[in-house]
């Protein structure tokens, strides 16, 4: 007997409505950040109690985990083996899992990249690198949910994404819109696609004319929080429903400290929980205090 698999923008926005909050975690283990009681255990032991720990304090507090592959695979194949371990209990605690890898090759590469990314670490979605082209990204689409980096967070990127092309548009701009038109045929029933875009909260002014360009993809926005964005900045990336988008924070949450060194699962459940109620009320509240009231008028 075989079950079909469900959509994964479909069980993406399934879980959100769950949780009530569009948020996700972002799991980048640092040795050096860990807690005081994890350093006295060699690094891969740390990184895995921490992973786990942190997965478990999460779980029924946000809907989605987002792993960092290098601050695994830095230490080789038992890192790559605490990877898979930490989707797998991702997975159990009921969350869905987004391996951040920004993988970005074509051809034979790009399906190698996928095959692990997805059938060997068992991960829902994965972040690819959109700047080779389509070609680059549509092998992943084949076995899950894909976010194509659009327009990301970090100051260097203005250097290239915000320049104008001959046609009147930002190369980010003209990179969303191939991100649109590749993700046309894999939506899923809730209206959007398994082909996401990535991006950054850091990137207000341009999030609007992103979301114009690219209706139907769900947008993952890193850069809240301790980066510096507000719920103002990623408000642009939804759309007026409160659909559309999912933050990530990473240090702000899994970093968290309290007055007992000995405690460090409450600190990340209460940043979590602050984190996700913030964007609930910022976000969803607002989307559908407009849906109200936009139906309001019709009437």
């Amino acid at each position: 007997m075989t079950t079909e698999k469900i959509h994964p923008a479909d069980r993406l926005l399934d879980a959100i409505d769950l949780i009530g909050s569009p948020v996700c975690v972002g799991l980048d283990p640092v040795v050096e950040k860990l807690p005081l009681s994890l350093r006295t255990l060699s690094p891969i032991a740390a990184i895995s109690a921490f992973s786990v720990g942190v997965v478990k304090a999460l779980k029924g507090i946000v809907p989605c985990v987002k792993l960092q592959s290098a601050c695994y695979e830095r230490f080789g194949p038992d890192g790559m083996r605490v990877l898979a371990e930490t989707i797998t209990a991702a997975a159990e605690a009921g969350l869905v899992t987004i391996l951040d890898g920004k993988r970005g090759d074509i051809g034979i590469s790009a399906e190698h990249y996928s095959s692990t990314m997805y059938d060997q670490y068992g991960a829902d979605w994965a972040t690819v690198n959109a700047y080779l082209g389509m070609d680059g990204v549509t092998p992943f689409l084949a076995h899950g949910g894909a976010f194509a980096l659009v327009r990301t967070s970090n100051p260097g990127s203005d250097a290239l994404q915000s320049i104008q092309t001959v046609h009147g548009i930002s190369i980010a701009q003209t990179v969303a819109k191939l991100v649109a038109e590749t993700g046309k045929v894999s939506v899923g029933v809730r209206g959007f696609s398994s082909l996401g875009a990535v991006v950054g909260a850091t990137k207000a002014r341009e999030a609007a004319s992103l979301r114009i360009l690219m209706p139907q993809q769900i947008f993952l926005v890193p850069g809240f929080g301790a980066q510096g964005g507000t719920v103002e900045d990623v408000r642009p990336c939804f759309h007026e429903d409160g659909r559309g988008a999912i933050v990530t924070a990473s240090r702000s949450v899994i970093f968290a400290t309290s007055d007992n060194p000995a405690d460090w699962i409450s600190p990340i459940q209460r940043a979590a929980e602050s984190f996700a109620d913030e964007i609930r009320t910022g976000i969803l509240r607002v989307g559908i205090s407009r849906t109200e009231s936009t139906s309001t008028e019709r009437r």
